[in-house]
């Protein structure tokens, strides 16, 4: 396979799986600004933070409302988070490789973009939100399931398996983070709204009913973090993202800088005792992993698709 091929599947994978994943967070911190008292909720301002996409936004913006904030990571199209500018460009790469990518694929994508930008105002709007976040994570797990039955299983797939996992694996500790930044606040109230928060970021990621199935425990910080990081079953959990990325590596060639990395990220995951992290140490934690995840992906550039060693992404991470 040529290495821009690859490349452009890799990142095709990614702008898909980060639209779905912004979809996700926003709608977490839309439903903790309802269920929250007023007194201890976080604003929209952290969302943009763990979206990595502050600088960009307070050098354009002035204010953290909940429409600028909302508006930025829904419709701007000079963040390259944004929902519609990773379905932008998710649209692109799959247009430059129209011959390799499966027609229905194309299709699909083209439909999701061109409806999504189309009613960006509805994801503005309070009233429209939900619907719209809803039709976005609908589309994108739409065309997740068809690629997964239409494509051939073969190097091309693996690149698609890379980028989906990588970028879900990120995400899912940024979607832990919001939840972590409320329970530090000195508030004496917060513990009694600790389940609400876990559960939101349960639904966030889908798991909510799943958690409740396996570990018949309550909605609680060590049990809760344990599933989102440990479980091997959770399609969304931390470990579980890892095992695909290992298994789609091992079935490519030119794997073992990346598979080094993946295995020592694997190492400082496995022993993690949640009941033994505060809010401080769990941030710290999360920052690792991302930077760990970052080094992954500079590996599989350089492996793949002829970065050098020290060359920054040239698509936004």
């Amino acid at each position: 396979m040529l290495s821009r091929v690859a490349e452009h599947i890799y990142w095709l994978s990614r702008y898909v799986e980060r639209a779905e994943n912004t979809a996700r967070l926003i709608r977490v911190n839309t439903h903790l600004q309802l269920d929250l008292p007023h007194h201890l909720r976080s604003g929209w301002e952290p969302l943009v933070a763990i979206s990595g996409a502050g600088e960009s936004f307070h050098r354009r913006y002035f204010d953290s409302r909940e429409a600028t904030v909302v508006s930025f990571l829904i419709g701007d199209y000079e963040n390259s988070s944004s929902i519609i500018q990773s379905l932008k460009w998710a649209r692109e790469n799959a247009r430059t490789i129209r011959d390799f990518f499966p027609r229905e694929g194309w299709e699909l994508m083209n439909d999701l973009y061109r409806s999504a930008s189309s009613e960006i105002y509805l994801g503005i709007s309070p009233r429209g939100r939900y619907n719209y976040l809803q039709q976005v994570i609908n589309g994108v797990q739409t065309l997740t399931g068809m690629l997964s039955g239409t494509m051939s299983h073969d190097e091309g797939y693996e690149f698609l398996r890379l980028g989906r996992f990588l970028e879900r694996a990120d995400m899912s500790t940024r979607l832990i983070d919001v939840l972590t930044a409320l329970l530090e606040q000195e508030h004496s109230d917060i513990d009694a709204y600790e389940g609400v928060l876990w559960m939101n970021v349960l639904e966030s990621l889908g798991g909510s009913q799943v958690y409740r199935r396996v570990t018949q425990q309550g909605l609680r910080w060590s049990p809760v973090l344990a599933f989102l990081f440990r479980n091997r079953h959770f399609p969304r959990s931390f470990l579980y993202c890892l095992s695909e990325l290992c298994d789609a590596l091992k079935a490519l060639k030119n794997n073992e800088f990346a598979l080094e990395r993946l295995n020592a990220l694997e190492e400082h995951i496995r022993p993690l005792q949640p009941d033994t992290l505060d809010g401080e140490s769990l941030h710290l934690l999360i920052d690792e992993l991302q930077l760990l995840l970052g080094g992954i992906h500079q590996e599989i550039g350089v492996a793949y698709f002829n970065y050098p060693q020290e060359q920054k992404q040239s698509q936004s991470q």
